[in-house]
């Protein structure tokens, strides 16, 4: 049967749906179960507070194991993380409105590697915002995205509408690990360019959410001129045009204007008119943060200054860069409330 376009339209509506429907019920069921093991959680943790002996735990495994033989769960081993659970997030007012919102395996996987509570808030608002699947929060946790996303040096909050500022903030890292890339040290510009486009989807998972691939050394036309973007991405949640450039030395403060001016061309001549302002990332090898205030004071146009790494090892000068602990209690306020 050959369909019209409105009856091809009423059943992609019906299609969705149906797929919402199907979300729904996997969230409410995901809702009962984390409810259950934060009871389960509290019972053994109260117990234990009592003086309780750690036998009562694997005997409770053996009856409800014996007694729900359809439902997984509830090994010692899980028990004991549902104590543990509920035990480090009982007195955490903002961890604990969150903890239904991500499946279990996920909030295991936040508590054995994740020992701070705003890194654990930051990881638990990600893997809902972004719909992170375990690996890709295991490859976040161990690539230390949080500290990278403190540590983050743009001009935002003087150039972007408020409207967008905040995920913004969220597309933009310090650092970037390009591990994947398996480069040696010392390479040119092009080569990690090429080795980019070769490991693509790693590239952009290493971005972060929403990001989409367009083009590389993208054209844009000034006058009679014609100019080339190292790399040009989509984010679709900031409905932005990303412009990046790789440099594989020091950032200097040149870099800006050269960024600028990029930004100028695809703002009049490739932006559509819904999409908000593109945006622009310079990703160095290294950078003086001082510097890099320095040139961001003058900006006019919205940039962020990044380094990036061909190993897995975080730069050891970020160990002492960290904001107070209120800073990052604002910063977080703002992750959590950006849409």
């Amino acid at each position: 049967m050959n369909l019209d376009k409105t009856q091809t339209e009423f059943i992609a509506q019906i299609k969705q749906k149906v797929r919402d429907a199907q979300y729904e019920a996997l969230k409410a069921v995901n809702v009962q179960l984390i409810n259950l093991y934060w009871e389960l959680g509290k019972a053994i943790a109260q117990k234990q507070a009592l003086g309780w002996g750690k036998a009562i735990v694997p005997t409770l495994s053996k009856e409800l194991q014996a007694e729900f033989p359809d439902m997984d769960g509830f090994s010692t081993g899980n028990l004991w993380l549902m104590a543990q659970f509920y035990t480090e997030y009982q007195h955490d007012t903002n961890l604990v409105p969150m903890v239904r919102e991500i499946s279990w395996s996920k909030h295991i996987v936040i508590l054995k590697k994740c020992k701070d509570p705003q890194q654990r808030l930051f990881y638990t608002i990600s893997t809902k915002k972004f719909g992170w699947t375990k690996d890709v929060l295991i490859h976040q946790i161990e690539n230390n995205t949080f500290e990278k996303y403190l540590l983050n040096q743009t001009n935002f909050d003087d150039v972007l509408p408020e409207k967008i500022k905040n995920q913004a903030y969220l597309a933009v890292k310090d650092h970037y690990n390009f591990e994947f890339l398996e480069m040696a040290d010392q390479h040119s510009e092009y080569e990690l360019e090429q080795a980019i486009l070769k490991n693509i989807r790693n590239f952009l998972m290493e971005m972060g959410g929403d990001f989409s691939f367009i083009g590389n050394q993208y054209k844009v036309y000034a006058g009679t001129k014609e100019y080339k973007i190292d790399l040009l991405l989509f984010h679709r949640k900031l409905q932005s045009l990303i412009a990046i450039e790789l440099k594989i030395g020091d950032f200097e403060p040149e870099y800006k204007g050269k960024m600028e001016f990029y930004l100028s061309v695809l703002n009049d001549t490739v932006r559509l008119p819904h999409e908000n302002p593109a945006i622009g990332i310079i990703i160095c090898k290294s950078k003086d943060r001082t510097v890099v205030e320095y040139a961001l004071k003058t900006a006019i146009l919205p940039i962020g200054i990044a380094t990036y790494t061909t190993s897995s090892q975080l730069p050891e000068a970020y160990k002492g860069l960290l904001p107070a602990t209120e800073e990052i209690t604002k910063k977080l306020e703002s992750y959590l409330n950006a849409k």
